[in-house]
């Protein structure tokens, strides 16, 4: 019986050795946006954001739907439906220019905003910073944009776990209440970005409630 109980426990172990490893291996070199660290509060911390390119969707339905449609979206953008900005030279009588796609690397955090519109939302990946706006590919899909995020300051608050829709609004009232009472006036509303692919184990998981702040 001692030795059944062993062999269980070995296998439990080993799985979630397995499950934690699935959970860091794809995100361990991934790349984030960069930023520096102006000051650190009590809950959160203000940050200045260097200028990035985000690929983002503007999507309707339920916070999860809109994760879940947002997601596929622009996983299926940087996963090669698009169109490859570089052009390749064709010998005479024929000129043309080879339309090509490309395959764009994962970076994090995914972002998700509330728009101005009930039950609409916006889903972005920031984009790798190799790339410009000139040379990043073309979305064949004309529900993806791409557009510039200039510099700019952001207030941080982070948080581990999985980030169902009651939990990130309580997170973000939460916020918003830290920067009322140190009287810091935020810029917009707030949106969550989630570091981690979905099978990443909760307590390895890193998310962010991120507002602009004056």
């Amino acid at each position: 019986m001692k030795v059944y109980a062993m062999i269980i426990a070995g296998v439990l172990v080993a799985l979630m050795g397995a499950w934690m490893a699935a959970g860091y291996l794809p995100v361990r070199n991934i790349e984030t946006p960069k930023y520096e660290v102006l000051s650190a509060h009590k809950g959160y911390e203000i940050r200045q954001y260097q200028s990035h390119i985000v690929a983002e969707v503007k999507v309707k339905g339920t916070y999860k739907e809109s994760v879940n449609q947002g997601f596929r979206k622009i996983a299926d953008y940087i996963f090669g439906n698009n169109t490859a900005s570089g052009s390749i030279a064709m010998t005479a009588p024929v000129l043309h220019e080879k339309q090509t796609s490309e395959k764009i690397s994962m970076t994090a955090p995914v972002l998700l905003g509330k728009t101005g519109e009930t039950g609409s939302y916006t889903v972005a990946f920031v984009m790798p910073s190799s790339y410009t706006l000139e040379t990043l590919p073309k979305p064949n899909n004309p529900d993806v944009t791409v557009r510039v995020i200039p510099p700019k300051k952001y207030a941080a608050l982070q948080f581990r776990g999985y980030a169902p829709e009651g939990k990130v609004a309580r997170k973000m009232e939460g916020m918003l209440a830290l920067l009322k009472q140190d009287n810091i006036t935020m810029v917009g509303s707030p949106s969550v970005a989630q570091y981690n692919p979905p099978w990443t184990p909760p307590f390895m998981r890193h998310n962010e409630i991120l507002v602009e702040v004056q």
